[in-house]
């Protein structure tokens, strides 16, 4: 169940929301007892509340704890459960990855013994790769939960095949360093070090009218392994696959061998041909589907708009998130902290997400940044044909309609890893000034023709 805190109707003669009022309290307090008199199991509430401009507990100048408390002592009588979301931020010049962190560990120890926080795996918004929220560990007394995303919104929704056990997997084994070494966030979140009375994980999906449920028959692969990782987090991505194929198409090793390939490398190349080196949100805004890296919204938010994240500049490219720029790097503990603070020891695939990087910084393969930027574009739209010709050649091991289902969605995919490649590419260059490299394929498009793109259900034209 979804809550808001306030409407533009008045429920049962209501003043306002406020957690503090106590006719607000005891409207909860009645509406619990009349879930629970029909549904005695109930679970208890999800709660969405100052986020992307909804309102809640602030509105009247109270905290989330406040917020969160007034609704668990609501359910506490009927053992009930408040899953408090931190995806908040604000309009504001504080870094959005900053955000939940400085607005929740202020408060850590002041909710309710049946409050959980639920905190996205990375502190933006579900991009294809993340730096992992800095809020898991950093509350030592609140149980925190994970929150990820089944259905595909930033990863081409049911057109592309995108795998997402590996993405599931690197943030449950990222190691936060919150309890010392080995610290990752699969045990803080299952209780093995916060040693909470109430855990959980969660996931953001939804189906559509497809016959399938999910439109791409990959895309069932996600549900079946975010369910099993669930249970068990210790679980590979690999054993994942491998389970879903043989249940799912056949046992046959010629066939389960080279499609769980796919699977397995599916979410790196997606990344690769939308966002390497940890570039994130240049999304076009309407839709979150195709590339927009040119989106530069006049009087919207600033960190609603790609140029807010890419910051790209005769320079360089990338997010300063280091003691010279937001300092993210702080929220992290040590040694990730001095980790990402030094552009030498950080992750290249997060490079960009913590450091503003010089076009010609010489990456640890001997390429320039921009030359790596290309190969990067270029590996993902070549691992996407090689898919397509890898599942051509299994046809006589599928039915003619799921067969044709996934060939078509693989050329909508090969298509829209070009638009990602060619967009990005042409509008990095006009900074970097620089030539793509001559041994990878050559744009198709015209930069100003893909600003002039518009989206159809999928297909861009």
């Amino acid at each position: 169940m979804s809550v808001n805190f306030s409407s533009p109707k008045v429920l049962d003669g209501l003043e306002n929301s406020d957690p503090l009022n106590k006719n607000v309290q005891n409207w909860w307090k009645g509406k619990a007892s009349e879930i629970y008199k029909l549904i005695p199991d109930f679970g208890g509430f999800l709660v969405k509340a100052n986020s992307e401009g909804q309102p809640g507990p602030q509105d009247y100048g109270r905290t989330h704890a406040d917020g969160a408390n007034m609704m668990a002592d609501a359910l506490k009588p009927f053992g009930g459960l408040i899953m408090w979301r931190a995806f908040v931020y604000c309009p504001s010049k504080e870094d959005r990855a900053n955000q939940a962190y400085l607005e929740f560990v202020p408060l850590d120890g002041k909710f309710k013994d049946n409050v959980i926080i639920q905190i996205k795996n990375g502190p933006i918004d579900f991009q294809p790769r993340e730096a992992f929220n800095p809020l898991f560990g950093a509350l030592k007394k609140t149980p925190e939960m994970v929150e990820f995303q089944i259905t595909q919104e930033y990863l081409g929704f049911s057109n592309h095949l995108v795998y997402l056990a590996p993405l599931f997997k690197e943030n449950l084994d990222s190691d936060t360093c919150s309890f010392g070494k080995g610290s990752t966030i699969a045990k803080i979140t299952d209780g093995t070090l916060m040693k909470n009375k109430i855990t959980a994980i969660s996931a953001v999906a939804n189906i559509g009218e497809d016959t399938n449920w999910t439109g791409h028959h990959f895309a069932q692969a996600n549900w079946y392994a975010f369910g099993r990782l669930a249970w068990n987090h210790e679980l590979s991505s690999e054993q994942i696959a491998d389970e879903w194929l043989k249940m799912t198409f056949t046992d046959n090793q010629d066939f389960v061998k080279p499609v769980k390939e796919i699977m397995l490398s599916s979410c790196e190349t997606a990344v690769d041909y939308m966002k390497p080196l940890g570039l994130h949100h240049i999304f076009a805004s309407g839709h979150h589907y195709g590339p927009e890296p040119w989106g530069d919204y006049k009087g919207g938010r600033p960190d609603w708009s790609p140029i807010y994240y890419h910051k790209a500049d005769a320079n360089g490219v990338g997010f300063d998130r280091t003691k010279t720029g937001s300092n993210a790097v702080s929220l992290y503990f040590p040694p990730l902290n001095e980790t990402y603070e030094n552009i030498k020891t950080t992750p290249e695939n997060l490079i960009l997400w913590f450091h503003h990087v010089p076009w010609n910084y010489k990456m640890k393969d001997g390429k320039t940044l921009w030359e790596e930027l290309c190969f990067k574009y270029d590996t993902g739209v070549k691992n996407v044909r090689d898919y397509q010709k890898t599942w051509d050649k299994l046809q006589t091991y599928v039915d003619q309609e799921r067969f044709k289902s996934v060939q078509s969605r693989l050329k909508i995919q090969a298509k829209d890893a070009v638009w990602w490649k060619d967009a990005c590419l042409l509008y990095f260059q006009t900074f970097s000034k620089q030539p793509i490299p001559y041994d990878i394929e050559r744009p198709i498009h015209e930069l100003d023709d893909l600003k002039k793109i518009k989206l159809n259900m999928g297909h861009h034209n």
